[in-house]
This record gives structure tokens, sequence and C-alpha cells, in this order.
């Protein structure tokens, strides 16, 4: 049994993937399975030279396009490492990345989930990140309902952590990754390796992350599926319905501009329901 499972989604870039896969195969420490879950691309990726790189490398195809949540999850699923790491198909690792959080989870026990920091380059240049997306540690949900603060590429967690919180939410078109670490970190400290073992690239035509709108809109829906479905301590709700309040309202007043008057009444019903709760 491996100690790490690595999970890749993929959808429609094998050019990029091959970057990826190589920083997995590549790293220092050995002891690990890949598993590529292909989500319904337009070409088979089983019949590429992937598959073939390494016979540690295993290919989950999904017959048509279900989304990186349910990608991520059946990678899990068929997984069997204590660990868990996820790698996007445009990221790519750096050699010792694997080694040196194994080295760290190994000397704080008490921790189930970290991550490192990261480098990113946008259209082939280096550029350094808004200071909003500095890395921290510990007690991150307060945070982390403002925006996500840990990168998928990035971070290990357990097994056991992975499938006790739920895993990622397959409804959600966006912020799935935002919405399973909040519900990770509401009960859980979040370990930070101080080091810059992650490269992300980004600017590509593809890239989710450019392209989604309204991202709150889904961090209001997961914000409310927490504070409906997780008992939080007071300070904790506190926080969240505070966040909550304040993204719905931006909604709200953004929809009432627009002349869309169903979804400002949608937003501002929320406000006016926690509001009271404050």
């Amino acid at each position: 049994m491996p100690r790490i499972s690595v999970i890749i989604p993929v959808y429609n870039r094998y050019t990029l993937l091959e970057r990826a896969v190589a920083s997995v195969l590549c790293q220092s420490f050995r002891d690990f399975e890949l598993i590529i879950v292909d989500d319904g691309s337009d070409v088979s990726l089983s019949g590429s030279a992937i598959g073939g790189y390494d016979p540690r490398i295993r290919i989950v195809r999904f017959d048509q396009s279900r989304g990186v949540s349910a990608a991520r999850n059946a990678g899990v699923k068929v997984s069997n490492g204590q660990w868990i790491a996820f790698l996007d198909s445009d990221d790519c690792w750096h050699r010792h990345k694997l080694q040196k959080q194994l080295r760290w989870l190994d000397s704080n026990r008490e921790i189930a989930i970290m991550q490192t920091k990261e480098i990113w380059i946008r259209n082939g240049v280096r550029v350094n990140p808004p200071r909003k997306h500095e890395k921290i540690q510990g007690d991150i949900f307060k945070q982390s309902l403002d925006r996500c603060m840990i990168t998928p590429s990035s971070v290990i967690l357990s097994r056991e952590l992975f499938d006790s919180s739920g895993g990622f939410n397959e409804s959600l078109q966006a912020c799935e990754d935002y919405d399973l670490w909040l519900r990770i970190c509401c009960r859980n400290r979040v370990g930070l390796l101080d080091e810059f073992l992650l490269t992300r690239y980004g600017g590509h035509d593809d890239q989710l992350s450019g392209t989604a709108e309204h991202l709150d809109r889904f961090r209001v829906r997961s914000i409310l599926q927490l504070l409906e479905t997780i008992i939080l301590v007071p300070n904790q709700y506190n926080q969240a319905v505070t966040v909550l309040v304040q993204k719905a309202q931006i909604l709200a007043n953004g929809y009432n501009k627009r002349g869309n008057s169903e979804l400002c009444k949608r937003y501002q019903t929320i406000v006016t329901r926690y509001s009271t709760t404050l």
C-alpha cells in the first residue's frame, strides 16, 4: 500500500498534463501512487503515452464530464494511500515537495492537513501574489470565510480527514475547494511548510478560475450550507454570519443595479434573515 495517493484531474489539457505528471514522477519521495482522472476529455487519455510512464500510474476515465469535484472524489475513492495529495493539471511540484511535507507531518502528528508556499507564473512571467493570498497556518477559519486560503495543488491531508469531511461538493460549479476547506478548517488546524514547493501557472484560456463569474454566489451557498449542517462554536458562527451578510449584500446590490429583481430579492432575503442573528 503506497503512503501517498496523488490525484490529478484533467479535462482536455494533455500538453499541460505531461509537465504535471513529470513533476510527480521525479519526486525524491517514491512511495506513492498517481491516479489521473480524465473528466470526459474529447480524446481518450488511455490512448496517450502518459499511462506508459510508470507502473504507479492509474487512469480513471469518465464517459462524460462531471466536473473537477467528481474527478477528485473518484480519484480518492479508488486510491489506497494513507495521505492524499492533489495536483491540478496546469501546476507542477518541486522535486522534494512530498518528501519535505511528509517529514513535516511526521514531526507534527497532531496536524492532519498542511500546505506549502507557492510560486505564481502568469503568462510566462513570475508575479508576486497579492498580500491577501499569503499562506497562513493554525486556526485559519476566519480568513477562509472571505476567500480560499488553501491551494489544492499544495495540500496534503489524511484520508481519514478527507472522508470524514465529506469530500468535494459535486454540485458546485466553482469554489468547490473553498467549500471543503471551510468544513475542514472549522474543526482542524492547518499546517504550513514555509518553502516554495509548488509552481502555479495561470493565464491560459481554459483556466476556470479566470473565467468564473460571481464567485461569491458559490461562497454564499457554501456558508449557508455550513451554518445549516455544522454546529459552529459561537465565535465561528458570528464570523460566518458576518461574512455571509457582507457577501449577500454586495450580490443584492449588484443584481439591483443590473435590474435583476429576482436575484436581488433572493440575496436581500438572506441579509435580512441573518442580520438579526448577529
